[in-house]
């Protein structure tokens, strides 16, 4: 992927903000963090997407246990906040197990505030019993 791909890419989301808790994140996981946010962008209803804002935590947990990374992602919409959260013993597969759970979320959200599937449905539903 060259690089103008890259920032058209990362231009898709308003703003992402990612903090380590306790934690330092480099720049491999940020861009990592950026591409997997990216791909959700899909999922969000088009009307929501000028007021898309993702907040992503990340922190390092220490137990008796051994270490747990922990990875939360906090999504901003216009009539939701949608919250994520998960630990395991890696912080990328953390982020992987939180994308797939905030991709459910959002495929949820957008069956419920999508207006024009909505108006579609009714449409189509009028056009039958006629």
């Amino acid at each position: 992927m060259d690089s103008q791909n890259i920032k058209r890419r990362e231009k898709m989301i308003n703003k992402l903000e990612i903090h380590g808790i306790h934690y330092s994140v480099d720049e491999n996981l940020k861009k990592y963090i950026t591409r997997k946010i990216n791909r959700l962008e899909k999922y969000v209803a088009i009307e929501a997407r000028q007021s898309f804002h993702v907040e992503v935590f990340m922190q390092e947990i220490k137990a008796h246990s051994g270490k747990q990374c922990e990875c939360e992602i906090v999504v901003h919409l216009p009539k939701e906040i949608l919250t994520v959260k998960d630990s395991t013993i890696n912080m990328y597969a953390a982020i992987d197990i939180v994308e797939e759970k905030l991709k459910q979320a959002l495929k949820k959200y957008k069956n419920q505030h999508d207006d024009s599937r909505k108006e579609r449905h009714l449409l189509n539903r009028s056009h039958l019993r006629v």
